[in-house]
């Protein structure tokens, strides 16, 4: 039976719900993702199938894995793997399949009410003491016919949109390829150019992979296409946007708010200009990971596993 070695930064008893799963028989080693790059590769060496969380490798690590059948991700994002290593190996490379993307899109939609219902300032005003300090009729805002525009519609972008749809936002969408036959329709959403959905949108969140066409997709020249009341919302990857332009265009009033769960710099510099602004709200890169998600992620993670090992090809491959 296949031998599976995972690298991971996850506490043991999260880690186990990931491996609980595993088909009878497989022979799966937990080994900490902190581990000395020769230690690392030592686990490695003879493992017919690789899980990584988070999606991060040593090249010396991948070179000394000759058996390598499958190097399988728990996270959505793969940016941190050298996918042409990979790629020249004949090692496939597959992310999560979507199995965390309704924690992400419940993530984006409560970031969006957060920012438009002044969460924090509310709950902060009544516990000081501050009953009517916002005059909340004149000052909060409901999702029920705003425009929302979604840059990237993938697993993500699709969960995000069918819970805006329940909301009743009108959807737009900028995808570098249009969506599966009777996506559109199912979700009530209208593809357009990037530069369109800025301008229209109240609202825009972003569910795009980074690579190169992607870093740096929103800098000051696409803020200062948005609507001065709109908001700005990324739970995919920090250096998708700018985050000195997005500084400015926030502290200059070029747009109304942000809420970010992700940055270019993870944990992000104390003196990230971001965190001096009120009009803006921020996670800790959390938006995927919830107590529900491990059992969706494992059970897909095993079933692409048992795909390759019956001699079928993997789903959700990157490379």
């Amino acid at each position: 039976m296949p031998k599976v070695v995972m690298l991971t930064t996850l506490a043991p008893t999260t880690a186990q719900r990931l491996v609980e799963v595993a088909p009878p028989g497989y022979e799966v080693e937990v080994h900490s993702a902190k581990l000395p790059v020769e230690a690392q590769r030592d686990a490695v060496a003879d493992a017919d199938f690789l899980i990584l969380f988070p999606p991060s490798l040593d090249n010396a690590v991948l070179a000394g894995a000759k058996r390598l059948k499958l190097i399988q991700l728990v996270s959505a994002g793969f940016d941190q793997i050298d996918i042409d290593l990979c790629r020249r190996m004949g090692i496939p490379v597959a992310n999560n399949g979507g199995a965390n993307a309704l924690d992400v899109a419940e993530h984006t939609l409560m970031l969006l009410l957060a920012f438009y219902r002044r969460l924090r300032e509310m709950d902060d005003n009544v516990r000081q003491g501050r009953w009517a300090a916002i005059d909340s009729g004149a000052t909060t805002y409901t999702i029920q016919g705003k425009t929302v525009g979604i840059a990237g519609l993938g697993n993500i972008g699709r969960h995000v949109a069918r819970l805006l749809r329940a909301f009743g936002a009108t959807l737009l969408y900028a995808d570098a390829e249009p969506a599966p036959l009777g996506v559109e329709q199912e979700l009530g959403i209208v593809r357009v150019e990037l530069d369109d959905l800025l301008q229209r949108a109240d609202a825009v969140t972003l569910h795009v992979p980074l690579n190169a066409s992607t870093r740096g997709l929103i800098g000051a020249r696409e803020l200062a296409l948005m609507k001065p009341s709109a908001v700005l919302i990324n739970t995919c990857r920090g250096p998708v946007v700018d985050e000195q332009a997005l500084a400015a265009a926030l502290r200059d009033g070029v747009i109304a708010g942000a809420a970010l769960d992700v940055f270019a710099q993870e944990p992000p510099d104390p003196e990230n200009p971001l965190f001096e602004l009120d009009n803006v709200l921020l996670t800790p890169h959390s938006a995927g990971v919830t107590v529900d998600t491990w059992a969706r992620r494992g059970r897909f993670v095993f079933e692409n596993l048992q795909r390759v090992w019956n001699g079928e090809p993997p789903l959700a491959v990157v490379s």
